[in-house]
């Protein structure tokens, strides 16, 4: 089960839709059973989120941060402000980003890391976004 929040102020999240379309990208990974929660929060909090983190002291557009359970994958923030912001620059809608987001949270919370795994990670989220119909 996913579970989403919205914690900001800035954008109305239909968070029942969010957590269907999670629910199917975390099944097109290959965990239908697990569960995990997306919180949709603000620069500020993402910022301090990666400040405390990951020794970064800038908001950025979604982290990851796995558990350690075979059943519970982790949790997902993404900022509804940089995603807005990074929907216009791309010429996506907003549900566009978000749902890319998503996708690629999802898949560093199964263990995909674009930064040290030669384009793997990179190339099956290209081949779930056709299959997401993103």
């Amino acid at each position: 089960m996913i579970e989403a929040v919205n914690r900001q102020r800035k954008r109305k999240i239909d968070t029942r839709a969010w957590e269907t379309f999670a629910e199917q990208a975390a099944s097109a990974i290959g965990h239908k059973e697990s569960s995990a929660t997306i919180a949709f929060v603000s620069d500020k909090a993402i910022r301090q989120l990666n400040r405390q983190f990951r020794g970064v002291d800038k908001a950025t557009d979604v982290l990851s941060f796995p558990a350690e359970d075979e059943t519970n994958l982790g949790d997902i923030a993404i900022s509804v402000e940089t995603a807005a912001a990074q929907a216009k620059e791309n010429g996506l809608t907003f549900e566009g980003e978000v749902a890319q987001l998503i996708l690629h949270g999802l898949l560093h919370l199964s263990g995909y890391d674009h930064e040290t795994d030669n384009g793997e990670m990179n190339r099956l989220e290209l081949r779930l976004r056709k299959k997401l119909g993103i």
